[in-house]
C-alpha cells in the first residue's frame, strides 16, 4: 500500500480487535485504577487530535479486544462485531496466545489471519497488523521465537498481498529492554505501550510526535545472579504458576469478559 503524504488521518472510524496487549492489560494511567488504555487507545488519541486539530471531527473509536483470547476467536467473533460498526480502519492483532502453545499450527493461523484480512478488506476498510515481538534472550519465552518468526514471515505476505499496514513490533529496538515490559514479562509497560502507539503512526505513513520514539534506554546497573535468581522465582510464582493453572482447567483470564469500548464513541 502506498505510504501517505499528509499527517493528517483520513480515518473517521476505528475500530481494534485483539487479545490483551491491544486491550491494554498493565497500561492503567498513572498507576491508578483507571481503565486500561493500551497502544490502540493512545493511537486512536493521537488520530483524534490531528483531525480536531485541522478542523475536522473527531475520530470516532471502539475496542472490543480482550485479554486471553486465541486467534480463532478474535478473527470469527471480534471481527464480524467490528465490521457491523462500520469502520474503515481496524486493527487486527493476535495469535500471541497461540503461539505459547508449544503445539500451535502457525501455519493455520496465518490462514486464518489472512482470511480475516480479506473479509475486511472487502468492505473497503483499511486494515493494521503487527507482528510478534523478537523474545530473544526472554528466558522461557525464547522457546518461542522460531514460531514467531514464521508467523511474522506469513503476516507481511498478507500484508503485500491485500495491502495492509504493519506495526513491525519485532524491530522495535526499545523492546530488546526488559525494563519495557511489564512484571509478567509478557505484556508491556505505560511507556512501551505509548511507544508502539508511536510506531503505529509510522506504520500508517504518519510522522511520529516525537521522532526518537524507538531509541533504547541508556543501559541498565548491572545485576547479581542472586537478584537474578530472585525475580526469575517470584515471576515463576506470581505469573507463571497462575498461567499454567488456567491451562491446565482449561480456563482463561478473559472468560467472561466484555470488551471495554463495544461501540464507536468520539475520542
Amino acid at each position: 500500500m502506498a505510504v501517505m503524504t499528509t499527517d493528517l488521518p483520513r480515518w473517521e472510524r476505528y475500530v481494534a480487535v485483539g487479545d490483551s496487549f491491544t486491550e491494554g492489560l498493565w497500561d492503567a494511567p498513572h498507576g491508578t485504577d483507571a481503565p486500561m488504555r493500551g497502544w490502540a487507545d493512545v493511537l486512536a488519541g493521537h488520530l483524534s487530535d490531528r483531525r480536531r486539530a485541522a478542523g475536522l471531527t473527531p475520530l470516532r473509536y471502539a475496542n472490543l479486544a480482550v485479554r486471553g483470547k486465541l486467534l480463532r476467536p478474535i478473527v470469527t467473533e471480534q471481527v464480524p462485531a467490528a465490521l457491523r460498526l462500520g469502520p474503515d480502519l481496524v486493527s487486527l492483532v493476535g495469535g500471541g496466545n497461540d503461539i505459547l502453545r508449544p503445539a500451535a499450527d502457525v501455519d493455520r493461523l496465518a490462514r486464518d489471519l489472512e482470511a480475516a484480512v480479506q473479509r475486511i478488506r472487502a468492505t473497503g476498510a483499511d486494515v493494521l497488523l503487527a507482528t510478534g515481538m523478537d523474545v530473544a534472550g526472554a528466558g522461557l519465552m525464547t522457546a518461542t521465537r522460531p514460531r514467531v518468526g514464521i508467523f511474522n514471515a506469513h503476516l507481511w505476505s498478507i500484508a503485500r498481498r491485500h495491502g495492509a499496514y504493519v506495526v513491525d513490533l519485532w524491530g522495535m529496538r526499545h523492546l530488546k529492554d526488559l525494563r519495557m515490559w511489564a512484571p509478567d514479562r509478557i505484556h508491556l509497560t505505560t511507556e512501551s505501550h505509548a511507544r508502539v502507539a508511536q510506531g503505529a503512526l509510522v506504520a500508517l505513513g504518519l510522522s511520529p510526535d516525537d521522532d526518537a520514539w524507538d531509541e533504547p534506554l541508556a543501559p541498565a546497573p548491572p545485576i547479581s545472579r542472586a537478584a537474578q535468581a530472585r525475580a526469575d522465582a517470584e515471576w515463576l510464582r506470581a505469573h507463571v504458576y497462575p498461567w499454567a493453572t488456567h491451562r491446565l482447567h482449561g480456563t482463561s483470564s478473559g472468560d467472561g469478559r466484555r470488551a471495554k469500548r463495544p461501540e464507536l464513541t468520539e475520542v
